[in-house]
């Protein structure tokens, strides 16, 4: 504020100046000149009189004789003070106009307006450097789940979007140089409420700029940041960024786990999509020879992880020799009926459309139907924007950049709990197991996206529960699952997880003995995750479950 009061002063010292000089002249010139009292005497009007004389008359609002009514003199003196104060007054207003449309001085003000929003902030938040597709969808994830936000991007635009979004809280936001420390300082970097960094912008050495800045200037924040280059993200990796989000290496992963597990797909799918939308089909691509379209990052990382499946995959590239694609790519972009003919699009079993451009994805798509109608379609789609014709393309998989760095870092740090449960799901190699798992996540959730809740067995979380438990009481897990609006009926939930100090039991048993500070992780609907929390804060409701359990 202090910059934007000293910017006005200097802005408009000459028209300040000279509206001093005119109301000084004028407040003089009445207390010199005499007047006449009502009973003819010499009268002199003094300077208080005089300068409330000035102040109305100068503004035009309009006046009366006071005390006195004028001398001829008087009169004159007025006449001159009246075209030399509105004079100045027009000349002010005209600079103060002009200041205002100053780009420096808006930006001043709006600076301004800024460093308060942000300091004023009273609960926890995450300060967001870049507003693209992913910050959007990560700042209304963040909001849903009961953070607050703060918003840099250089791009003008996308600030004034970020005011327009029906957001349930105010998310501050400012155009400025992501990577410039004190803007990150002025965003909050070093504010008491502040949880951590995210790291979202088109460029990756903007982001790694972003996460050594953050760990240095506050080595205890955590520090999430978006990298496409294996090298640039080693680099963030040797700074301490605490989760490096590559999108293309998740996702050509999570093909792979499509071809080789596909109940370890849908359960990563299930518990990671935005909650109480459908549940997705199990997809089940099919293993054969496919065609890749586009050896970009993309390609690459695709290509790198089908690979691992042993499934074969025939590149067609437009410019092989930049990318250093294989001797046997296809020269072209696959939009062209041809180049999939040669590809050998008819004996192919599945289609990955990669290339960084939106519209050719669709167009190699669309050809590649017409030539081979039971192809696994997969397509890359680069811009938010184009959700409705991806849509309506049908295709079976979709790589949505920006949605997969936002549910991967939503995940971590919303619930850390269930990031570290699916690290176990990745590493088993029982099929068997885990197409049960998804079996009793989809009884418990139905048609739609679970919820997944963590409950920490303590004093402030469940206190009725722990109370009970510090005393030494042994309760088995399969008490606080029952439902405490009906007797002998269950919650509508699953236990995934129970972890106690640095020991994990996966899929705990019913009689499981809970302890003190001890954490669970559940999936299901939301009714029974608000029902559990009520009955574990309650005395008697925990006494009449541990009584009814059988």
């Amino acid at each position: 504020m202090g910059s934007v009061f000293f910017l006005a002063l200097r802005r408009l010292r000459g028209p300040l100046v000279t509206l001093i000089c005119a109301y000084a002249v004028s407040v003089l010139g009445l207390v010199l000149i005499p007047g006449r009292d009502s009973a003819g005497g010499i009268w002199h009007m003094d300077f208080f009189h005089a300068f409330y004389f000035v102040s109305f008359m100068g503004t035009t609002i309009g006046f009366g004789e006071i005390p006195y009514p004028f001398t001829d003199g008087q009169r004159l003196w007025v006449l001159f003070c009246i075209y030399f104060t509105v004079t100045a007054w027009l000349y002010a207003i005209g600079r103060a106009l002009t200041l205002v449309q100053e780009p420096a001085f808006r930006q001043a003000v709006t600076y301004g307006a800024f460093v308060r929003s942000v300091r004023r902030l009273a609960e926890p938040f995450y300060l967001v450097c870049g507003y693209g597709d992913t910050g959007r969808t990560l700042v209304r994830g963040l909001v849903e789940w009961g953070f607050s936000a703060v918003v840099l991007d250089q791009d003008q635009d996308r600030i004034n979007l970020l005011s327009l979004e029906n957001l349930p809280v105010y998310v501050p936001g400012r155009r400025t140089n992501c990577s410039d420390p004190a803007a990150l300082t002025t965003g909050g970097l070093k504010h008491s409420q502040c949880r951590g960094v995210i790291a979202v912008t088109n460029s990756d050495h903007v982001n790694l700029k972003v996460s050594i800045s953050s760990k240095l200037l506050s080595p205890n924040l955590k520090v999430y940041s978006r990298s496409e280059i294996h090298d640039v993200g080693l680099n963030m990796e040797s700074f301490g960024t605490d989760v490096i989000v590559n999108p293309f290496d998740i996702f050509a992963d999570r093909l792979a786990m499509a071809v080789h597990s596909p109940a370890r797909y849908v359960i990563h799918d299930w518990l990671t999509s935005p909650v109480h939308t459908p549940l997705r089909e199990p997809l089940f691509p099919p293993r054969g020879r496919w065609i890749l379209c586009g050896f970009g990052r993309f390609g690459k990382a695709v290509q790198q992880f089908l690979s691992f499946e042993q499934i074969d995959a025939t590149i067609v590239e437009s410019e092989p020799e930049a990318t250093a694609a294989p001797e046997e790519t296809i020269r072209g972009r696959g939009t062209e009926a041809n180049t999939l003919q040669e590809a050998g699009v008819e004996q192919a079993v599945g289609i990955i459309a990669g290339t960084d451009d939106d519209v050719n994805n669709l167009s190699i798509i669309m050809t590649a139907r017409e030539l081979n109608e039971n192809l696994f379609t997969v397509a890359r789609q680069n811009r938010q924007e184009n959700d409705p014709i991806f849509q309506a393309a049908e295709v079976d998989l979709l790589m949505q950049r920006s949605d997969i760095i936002a549910r991967h870092i939503i995940t971590r740090i919303s619930n850390p709990l269930l990031a570290e449960f699916l690290q176990h799901v990745d590493k088993m190699e029982d099929e068997q197991w885990a197409t049960a798992l998804a079996a009793r996540i989809s009884g418990v959730a139905g048609d739609t996206v679970p919820t997944t809740w963590v409950l920490p067995v303590t004093k402030g979380t469940a206190s009725a529960l722990a109370i009970r438990l510090y005393r030494g009481a042994e309760i088995p897990l399969g008490v606080i699952l029952q439902d405490p609006h009906e007797s002998g009926q269950r919650l509508s939930c699953l236990a995934l997880l129970h972890k106690r100090g640095n020991d994990t039991a996966l899929l705990p048993a019913d009689d499981a003995v809970l302890r003190h500070g001890d954490k669970l992780l559940f999936c299901g609907r939301r009714i029974a995750a608000s029902r559990m929390r009520w009955a574990v804060n309650s005395a008697d409701l925990v006494r009449e479950l541990i009584e009814s359990y059988p």
